[in-house]
């Protein structure tokens, strides 16, 4: 029988169980998973928050190769207020440098700044907030590597902080970083749209 996990990956460890580098491990998180467990998608070491993990290997083809496409929503800090020019910079689509250099156009499918963010997750604070700064809630479909650090960088502010909050309707809720939370088979299914 197939388990699923939401996890809130904290900043400062990797996707995966096992590196050749010297990095923090999803292992080391204060759960015993089973053995087979992957997670879908990734999130850069820096990064943080939802990472859905499963020992059900028909799930990242599932997920990704669905017909419909997945919302994933970020909660984005960056470096000095976003003025509405470079706002409206963003909502039309920016274009960032993807796989062999190409450009692409990346569009989000929504994009809104939060003046408050610990509305949206308890979390949020960080005491880089003694500098300029600005929220944004940023939704995907896509996911091109690093493509929110990207597209901020390319209007130039530096993002200070990454945190996926969403994936379609699986959202991080009350959990805290480096807590791991199991559902079941159908709730996790149906929480992203896939039927199975």
């Amino acid at each position: 029988m197939h388990r699923y996990f939401i996890v809130n990956k904290p900043p400062g460890i990797v996707s995966q169980f096992v590196s050749t580098h010297d990095v923090g491990l999803l292992g080391d998180l204060d759960f015993k998973f089973p053995e087979g467990t992957h997670a879908l998608g990734r999130l850069d070491m820096d990064s943080e928050g939802l990472l859905l993990l499963t020992t059900d290997k028909r799930a990242t083809r599932l997920l990704f190769l669905d017909s419909t496409p997945h919302l994933r929503t970020y909660l984005v800090m960056v470096q000095n207020k976003v003025t509405p020019n470079t706002f409206l910079q963003l909502k039309d689509g920016i274009p960032i440098k993807v796989k062999n250099a190409e450009t692409y156009i990346a569009k989000p499918t929504a994009i809104k700044i939060i003046s408050n963010p610990k509305e949206l997750y308890p979390f949020a604070s960080d005491r880089r907030e003694v500098y300029a700064h600005t929220w944004l809630l940023i939704t995907l479909t896509e996911g091109k590597f690093r493509q929110v650090r990207k597209m901020v960088l390319a209007a130039r502010h530096r993002c200070l902080r990454l945190i996926r909050v969403s994936i379609s309707n699986i959202t991080l809720g009350d959990l805290k970083p480096g807590e791991v939370r199991e559902v079941d088979e159908k709730t996790f299914y149906g929480l992203l749209g896939i039927r199975v």
